[in-house]
């Protein structure tokens, strides 16, 4: 029968022997003004796009990305450009 252990082990226990706190630590810690936490990364969008599953033809991917990072959003300008002067219904398949 195995035991509870805690996960992780404690390499010291007097306060003294406390590890010292480095620029990197205080990189990584939350930071707070007053009561409120200040959240790291990347601002939520005002602009939510919708995630979706869609199947292409390789050589429209290829292309794409071949232009590099921000190869998405390009297509998604792509489109949104070409729907100002067309309607989807107008492409038959």
């Amino acid at each position: 029968m195995s035991a509870n252990k805690p996960s992780t082990g404690t390499d010291w226990v007097d306060p003294d022997d406390a590890p010292e706190l480095s620029d990197a630590f205080f990189e990584h810690a939350d930071e707070y003004v007053g009561e409120k936490l200040i959240k790291r990364g990347r601002p939520k969008s005002v602009v939510v796009r919708e995630r979706i599953t869609i199947r292409l033809e390789p050589d429209v991917v290829q292309q794409f990305k071949a232009s590099g990072p921000g190869w998405q959003t390009r297509m998604n300008a792509a489109l949104v450009d070409w729907l100002k002067t067309h309607e989807p219904s107008e492409i038959s398949i």
